[in-house]
């Protein structure tokens, strides 16, 4: 299962677990994704997306049509026909 946002195109970035003896050891540090269903009044139809949780908060704060109309102007692939 692929850890990407759908929306925001977050993915998983790499660093270092740093121990006390400062022993660096490989790690990733996964985006927090949810998987949620937004419902979409001006298409009048649902769409399940994969998206993270500073995505959540802008939708909120915008309304999901609005922010797809904002990423598809800003040229982005947006998984939602408009």
């Amino acid at each position: 299962m692929s850890k990407v946002c759908e929306l925001t195109g977050k993915r998983p970035m790499v660093g270092h677990s740093v121990s006390h003896s400062n022993v660096k050891t490989k790690r990733r540090f996964l985006p927090n994704l949810k998987k949620k269903k937004f419902y979409i009044p001006e298409l009048d139809k649902s769409v399940t997306l994969k998206v993270s949780t500073k995505a959540m908060r802008t939708i909120d704060k915008l309304g999901i049509y609005a922010y797809l109309k904002k990423l598809q102007k800003k040229g982005k692939d947006i998984p939602v026909k408009l």
